[in-house]
């Protein structure tokens, strides 16, 4: 199969598992969401009657029971058909998936949930994405950075001092919960040295010149980035150095070093190259996984992002913008892994990309 083909095959075989993803979650969640949509819809014709009996009374006239039966039994029948709850459950469930898959994710359904006065669930979930980018996807490449010019270095001198240390780091560092750590960071920064703010994304009132607008933006960013990279540089250049050593025994490595290239050399240039598909796919699982922030750190911080969405979405039972994220996040995993195993041919020359198309 040619890359053309394999690139589309992908991009079909991504359309049809998203399908089934969203057909699976839109019918787990149908219950809970037509409830909601049937309190919504009970709250709405009462609203209707109490206009409709005021607008009734401003013409002189005062409606009947009969008369206000007729009216709601009306309005809710509106309602119903509006939002679908007419229609048998599996069809409701097909509607529902293909205005998800069409990105018409629907409005919020908690009073508690919105962005900029809107309360469409596309718009909420793209206002909250880019503190989540900034915070943790940020503290993500910084990571892959740290580790990985520890984890090489450290590779060259195993055994050594820096090696045990760095190794001791990355235990202890993987076993701190985040959010632990952030507590203290914000104890002993926030309130001991009064270094950093404990948390928010601006002071209030922020200030309004854009340039100090920034500057305190970065300065609210500051705490809970280093938390980040803090409690995750240490495994990554422990996994660094574990693929680097086990790279140095290969043949081509010795017969490098036997032709007399240099050590820097075969190093960045032979060793570098043959860890990369690891070090690539590592880098963009890590990068997806931030985009969902975390749920607590996000707390401990006041950090308005996808994982303190996610949190009052669950508390609230928002199933709009649980779907929602659900869907979106699960087409940004699927694109992701597409992204990995084209790079992976291109990185890596003993493999061609294609179905049962390997070459060693």
């Amino acid at each position: 199969m040619g890359y053309g083909k394999y690139v589309l095959f992908r991009i079909v075989n991504l359309i049809i598992v998203l399908g089934i993803v969203t057909l699976m979650t839109a019918a787990i969640f149908d219950s809970a969401m037509t409830q909601i949509l049937e309190a919504q819809i009970n709250e709405m014709v009462q609203n209707d009657l109490i206009q409709y009996i005021e607008s009734m009374k401003a013409s002189g006239k005062t409606p009947t029971q009969e008369e206000l039966r007729e009216y709601e039994k009306s309005r809710i029948e509106l309602y119903r058909k509006r939002y679908g709850l007419d229609k048998p459950f599996w069809i409701r469930i097909l509607y529902r998936v293909r205005d998800v898959m069409t990105f018409n994710l629907g409005e919020a359904t908690s009073p508690q949930i919105s962005f900029a006065g809107s309360r469409e669930v596309k718009t909420i979930i793209l206002g909250y994405l880019p503190n989540t980018v900034f915070l943790f996807t940020t503290g993500t490449l910084i990571t892959i950075l740290i580790g990985l010019l520890i984890g090489l270095q450290i590779a060259k001198r195993v055994g050594s001092f820096v090696d045990r240390l760095v190794s001791i780091l990355a235990m202890v560092s993987n076993s701190l919960p985040m959010w632990w750590t952030g507590l203290l960071l914000i104890f002993l920064f926030a309130f001991q040295l009064r270094i950093f703010p404990a948390g928010g994304l601006h002071t209030i009132p922020p200030p309004e010149d854009k340039l100090l607008y920034i500057i305190d933006f970065l300065w609210h960013l500051t705490l809970p980035l280093l938390t980040i990279v803090l409690v995750s540089f240490g495994g990554w250049a422990y996994i660094i150095r574990n693929l680097v050593i086990g790279t140095l025994q290969q043949d081509f490595v010795m017969a490098a070093r036997a032709k007399g290239i240099p050590e820097r050399k075969v190093l960045y240039g032979h060793v570098l190259r043959a860890v990369s598909p690891s070090i690539v796919t590592m880098s963009i699982l890590s990068i997806v996984n931030s985009l969902w922030g975390a749920m607590i750190t996000e707390g401990i911080f006041n950090w308005p992002g996808i994982g303190r969405l996610y949190w009052v979405a669950l508390e609230t039972n928002d199933m709009a913008i649980i779907i929602g994220l659900t869907y979106v996040f699960t087409l940004i995993w699927l694109v992701a892994l597409i992204i990995i195993d084209l790079l992976y041919g291109l990185l890596d020359p003993r493999v061609k990309v294609g179905i049962g198309t390997t070459s060693s």
